[in-house]
């Protein structure tokens, strides 16, 4: 097809909260990249923290940018080269793992492309996708089964990233705390059920989030603004502690409660971006405690995505609960404001 000249786009136009919605140019496709008619593209955590422009979107972004990473939509152009080294056509339904790699430093080549060293990331580093179009490297790209409706198509990559933290170590028959029930928390509590882990315990400061949790899984979760959450644990493991600690949602209380809710000997993945330093008492609550500690970034390229594959092919887990709001491109500030409150699962946007 013959690519339009302008479309819509959001944009983070100046280094303040907020972004403006524009008329920009359409991308081209560069050699072994494509353009993605975008279909619906959905809101991450990440997006929040630029959107309010904290401390951490401060320090790395640079503006003017197109932001957005995660989505479905349709191949409409190819770039040089691609027919000749993918199986993309125009037409292809596809999604996109987020990170831009390298390929060739020390971590592309032995297998932890997901960490590279000069990884570029979609709506962060390079314009991203919620636009009407979205320029990706064909590597990029993620072929879906054309059944899988758009909006849980757009939410694989999360999912993903809900993947990594929760098999980080042993599931079966282990004990959980999640802390953070935002959509991706929330899909860990999902995955957790379908995966044998018992008992399985939420916290979060929204209650709209936390009944959420209780229906994907959770048999005990509590507001943890007005609960002790490591008191709570303690009293239900009889003064044992979990086997492991999903922190997602940053705070810096609540990193420092993971480690005393751990059990010794047990585990702490780290998936919640803090805003700044966080202080700790490694001595005490890890050291001693002989804990393990992850840290999770994106999701192993592509082995990861096979996953997620599998197991929403599987039914085992339901992403579409998960998905509470739709709102129009138009509505941004509407979708945006919604996210960032807690009243709500995961938020798409229809794009076109």
């Amino acid at each position: 097809m013959t690519l339009p000249a302008r479309m819509k786009a959001l944009v983070k136009a100046a280094p303040a909260p907020g972004a403006e919605l524009r008329e920009v140019e359409v991308p081209r496709p560069g050699p072994g990249e494509v353009v993605v008619r975008v279909k619906v593209a959905s809101i991450c955590g990440t997006d929040i923290h630029i959107w309010e422009w904290n401390r951490w979107a401060e320090g790395r972004m640079k503006t003017p940018i197109i932001f957005g990473h995660e989505f479905a939509g349709e191949v409409v152009a190819l770039g040089a080269g691609v027919a000749d080294m993918t199986d993309l056509r125009v037409g292809a339904y596809v999604s996109a793992e987020s990170h831009v790699v390298c390929g060739q430093c020390y971590q592309c080549q032995t297998g932890q492309s997901h960490v590279c060293r000069r990884c570029s990331i979609l709506g962060v580093d390079r314009d991203g996708c919620f636009a009407d179009y979205v320029r990706i490297p064909a590597s990029n790209a993620w072929l879906n089964p054309p059944d899988l409706p758009p909006e849980v198509a757009s939410i694989q990559e999360p999912f993903g990233n809900a993947v990594d933290t929760v098999f980080a170590g042993d599931v079966p028959g282990r004990s959980f705390l999640v802390l953070g029930c935002g959509p991706i928390g929330l899909m860990a509590v999902a995955l957790l059920r379908a995966s044998g882990a018992a008992p399985i315990f939420a916290a979060d400061l929204s209650e709209y989030r936390l009944d959420l949790a209780r229906k994907l899984g959770a048999c005990a979760a509590w507001n943890a603004g007005s609960t002790d959450t490591v008191a709570k644990v303690l009293e239900l493991t009889g003064g044992e502690g979990v086997d492991a600690v999903l922190e997602m949602s940053g705070a810096r209380s609540a990193i420092a409660q993971a480690m005393k809710a751990a059990r010794n000997g047990g585990r702490v993945t780290l998936l919640g971006l803090p805003s700044g330093p966080v202080e700790l008492n490694l001595s005490e609550d890890f050291i001693f405690k002989g804990l393990t500690m992850h840290g999770i970034t994106g999701r192993h390229i592509f082995g990861t995505w096979h996953r997620t594959r599998a197991f929403l092919a599987s039914g085992r887990v339901e992403l579409r609960p998960l998905i509470t709001h739709s709102f129009p491109l138009e509505d941004y500030r509407k979708a945006f404001e919604l996210a960032a409150s807690g009243q709500c699962g995961k938020v798409v946007l229809t794009v076109g």
